[in-house]
């Protein structure tokens, strides 16, 4: 009925963070905490860590830097609930700023990289696991990278020490039939790895794709509470654990959270499907200039969207 290789990764505070600059108060986190923890997720992906002498704390939340006093707020003197993942970028965090496993609350650091960063991100992967940590590398754009480049991007995957490798929908362009194909490409270049799926949802689909997924055999999913994401925003949690066989998963928790903390935010940001994120999607291109339609004052005028976007196309 189940497969228990599976493991839920809810990415709901950082890939949200990303719509609101991690400003996201203690009792939000808190709450969605507590709630993953009671739902019987695997990892809850509290945030990004990043150098504070590249990123302002007077412009950016916490939890676009996961520190360990942060981080203990959250946890308070019990005992850890869940375990904690956070997301590192090539170039933006220090070597020296991560801590050993032993002084931190995270256990698992996720490398997010571009094909053509593999080499770096394999070098902070290991660097990561010497210190003690779990790792995946997250490589991201995939829908954009052709087939000789993303072959040696798993032909050093392959070679590295790191034992999980994501498959990243970046720009939600992929249908399931991508996801077929890429998925038995995964598992081939990266014999003895585990492979996972990170989805985005503009064409509807991030479900849809993280089912087509599970089928093929990949086994580390990322979702989030109402898909509160990045743009189009992300596989919603709730879905996804209402569609999961495990007895351990429990969906009235995350529905709990939902109701208490992602509503109320609802009505401050857009995430989800909507038609600049569509086009985006469609297009395979990056969600900014959707996300710059979207916070101006011109995000109902999706016509003069679509048509600025599909000017030199005949892509739709």
């Amino acid at each position: 009925m189940y497969r228990p290789q599976i493991k839920v990764v809810d990415c709901t505070v950082r890939d949200g963070g990303l719509m609101n600059k991690w400003q996201f108060d203690e009792k939000f986190v808190k709450k969605v905490y507590e709630s993953l923890a009671e739902g019987g997720i695997d990892y809850m992906e509290i945030g990004y860590l990043s150098s504070e002498a590249s990123f302002s704390r007077e412009e950016y939340g916490a939890w676009k830097f996961c520190a360990e006093s942060d981080l203990r707020r959250i946890i308070g003197n019990e005992e850890k609930k869940i375990k904690l993942s956070a997301m590192a970028d090539i170039g933006r965090i220090d070597y020296d700023d991560i801590l050993p496993k032993a002084e931190s609350s995270l256990d698992m650091v996720r490398v997010a990289c571009y094909a053509h960063q593999v080499d770096k991100a394999i070098d902070l992967a290991h660097h990561c696991q010497d210190k003690g940590y779990e790792t995946t590398i997250n490589l991201m754009a995939v829908s954009t990278v052709g087939l000789r480049e993303l072959d040696e991007a798993l032909s050093d995957l392959a070679k590295s020490r790191v034992p999980v490798i994501y498959l990243v929908d970046s720009f939600g362009a992929f249908y399931s039939e991508d996801i077929d194909t890429l998925a038995k490409k995964y598992m081939e270049s990266l014999p003895g790895k585990t492979i996972g799926i990170h989805a985005h949802n503009n064409q509807q689909l991030a479900f849809a794709n993280t089912i087509a997924a599970i089928i093929n055999g990949i086994n580390y999913l990322d979702a989030t509470l109402y898909g509160i994401g990045r743009g189009a925003g992300n596989c919603p949690l709730e879905l996804l654990i209402s569609f999961l066989k495990n007895p351990k998963f429990k969906v009235r928790p995350l529905i709990d959270a939902i109701e208490q903390e992602i509503l109320p935010w609802r009505e401050k940001i857009d995430w989800g499907y909507f038609i600049p994120y569509m086009v985006n999607g469609v297009l395979n291109q990056h969600p900014r200039t959707a996300m710059a339609c979207m916070e101006s004052e011109n995000k109902n005028k999706i016509t003069a969207y679509f048509d600025q976007m599909t000017a030199a196309t005949d892509l739709l």
